[in-house]
């Protein structure tokens, strides 16, 4: 009866919204859209149109990106004027859960931490179905889907239709985060690049009891607390074979899908970091900083206070101070072999829920036509970068090089400032990136050369499922208490102790929480995606 009701709510809200928009400003009638709309070519449509795209950034990011000069000139030349609204990340999960309570909706989602899975099964009455727009409006999508057979089925809902756009992107390495450490230190103390868990909890002591930053506050290592309450950073416990970039709690080794919070491997990893916690290695603010916090420490002006952290490229997060770190391979474990959290195909390479159309869209047509140019390979690059003549140069032999950023800009910084980056349409052809002449020892050419260290240790993910309706209700109503009890039993277990004795009542109240079902859906959705 509650869902009943929250659907009848929701409609009531949509139509009253839709209402809304009547009023003020009539809708055009399909005849009236398409008599506007040119089917190929620019402009898209003769006279302008408004349209607004909402898009999440990393923490403090602004609309810099909309200063790109190909958005510039996209709006130019299409007569389509868009209005760009950003949210940030550090809040981003308690808006969005408000925005579709309201029913608030832009026209245009933009990324695929903007709108998740859950966002678009749980409130499906809110996005329109794609599949012939696609048909009828996008070529370019098109070309990309029959190029990438995966983009349409990681796409494709159990109802049939598409409600949102994949994306493919250029020179992604295999590797996700790396661990990268302030050598500057190492060198001061005489110690030694660690190669096993063991080794860097050793060296990540003696840098705090050293004080090896000579400030008074060193960290051997730090993390902060989002607001929905996460754990520990999930590279530190790699060495145990425990990697999910997903961020569904589920890892996979030698082909074996398991819920990594129960399995044996988590229980040694946190004995571990409890041990590292009392020698003194782990930053005692680590569960309770939030991200700002965290970003003061890694570019304290006083200089670097961090051993360790675990970023795409040093000069990602530790601005100033990026040169005093050094990437290394991934730490050996306790089970005789290292791993590397990531994806052999690229990671986050082919993602969905990159675009979305809303029902409140007035001018549909256009929007996709629209959204459909961004579907070239040039167009992808300079939304991956940056423009041309800005980031990246077009040379007269067909290849592309990117710039070098301003003084005392990272290079990564300079691109997400610059581009849509990882959020938003996109795609390459085969080949294409051969093309992108990276250099090696800065931004994403530099990421590609460390991965390599890597990219043996690589573990295939957990991937990123579409479920049934039915089954995101059962996930969405389990996730909460079982994610909630297992980041606070497991900050707990890392600051004071206690697991051994308390494991076995942690498996028995996780249980009560529904956590065999939730493993069951989870495992039934991975073999249908096989």
């Amino acid at each position: 009866m509650k869902k009943y009701l929250s659907m009848l709510l929701a409609l009531v809200l949509a139509l009253g919204l839709m209402a809304g928009c009547m009023s003020d400003d009539a809708a055009p009638s399909a005849g009236d859209r398409l008599e506007n709309l040119n089917l190929t070519g620019l402009p898209i449509v003769n006279e302008p149109i408004d349209i607004t795209v909402m898009t999440m950034r990393w923490g403090d990011m602004t609309d810099s990106f909309a200063q790109n000069p190909w958005i510039v000139d996209l709006a130019a030349n299409s007569n389509v004027n868009v209005e760009w609204i950003v949210r940030s990340s550090n809040d981003w999960t308690e808006q969005r859960s408000i925005m579709y309570a309201s029913g608030d909706l832009p026209d245009v989602f933009f990324g695929n931490w903007t709108v998740r899975d859950e966002d678009v099964i749980n409130n499906i009455e809110y996005f329109l179905p794609l599949n012939d727009l696609i048909e009828n409006y996008m070529p370019n999508y098109k070309k990309a889907l029959e190029t990438y057979p995966v983009m349409r089925a990681m796409t494709t809902h159990p109802d049939g239709n598409i409600y949102t756009l994949a994306k493919n992107l250029p020179a992604r390495p295999t590797v996700r985060n790396q661990p990268v450490i302030n050598k500057v230190w190492l060198d001061n103390l005489g110690l030694e690049i660690p190669t096993t868990y063991q080794e860097l909890a050793d060296v990540l002591v003696a840098f705090a009891e050293n004080d090896a930053s000579g400030t008074g506050r060193t960290y051997g290592f730090s993390h902060y607390t989002s607001p929905s309450g996460s754990g520990m950073h999930i590279e530190m416990l790699n060495p145990f074979g425990i990697t999910d970039i997903n961020e569904v709690m589920m890892s996979v080794v030698d082909g074996e899908a398991f819920f990594y919070p129960t399995n044996r491997r988590y229980f040694d990893a946190i004995v571990w970091l409890n041990d590292l916690y009392v020698r003194g290695g782990i930053d005692p603010e680590s569960f309770t900083q939030d991200f700002p916090m965290l970003t003061g420490k890694r570019l304290n002006a006083e200089g670097p206070v961090i051993g360790i952290q675990f970023p795409w490229t040093p000069d990602a997060i530790m601005g100033i101070w990026a040169d005093q770190y050094v990437a290394i391979p991934p730490l050996a474990g306790p089970y005789g072999t290292a791993y590397a959290g990531g994806d052999p195909d690229g990671v986050f390479s082919i993602m969905r829920n990159e675009a979305a159309i809303t029902v409140f869209n007035q001018n549909p047509e256009a929007t996709a036509r629209w959204i459909d140019q961004f579907y070239t390979n040039e167009a992808t690059i300079q939304n991956f970068w940056g423009g041309f003549g800005v980031v990246l140069t077009a040379h007269a032999d067909g290849t592309y090089t990117l710039n070098e950023p301003p003084e005392g800009v990272g290079a990564d910084r300079w691109y997400w400032d610059s581009s849509l980056r990882d959020f938003g349409p996109g795609f390459v052809e085969p080949g294409f990136s051969d093309l992108i002449k990276l250099d090696p020892t800065g931004g994403d050419g530099f990421k590609l050369e460390i991965a390599k260290m890597a990219e043996a240790y690589v573990t295939v993910p957990f991937p990123a499922l579409i479920y049934t309706a039915e089954e995101t209700e059962e996930l969405t109503f389990l996730q909460v208490d079982i994610n909630a009890y297992v980041n606070q039993t497991q900050a707990r277990w890392i600051t004071q102790g206690g697991i051994e004795a308390e494991w076995d009542d942690y498996i028995a109240q996780l249980n009560l929480m529904g956590l065999e079902r939730l493993i069951e859906i989870r495992l039934a959705a991975y073999e249908r995606s096989k």
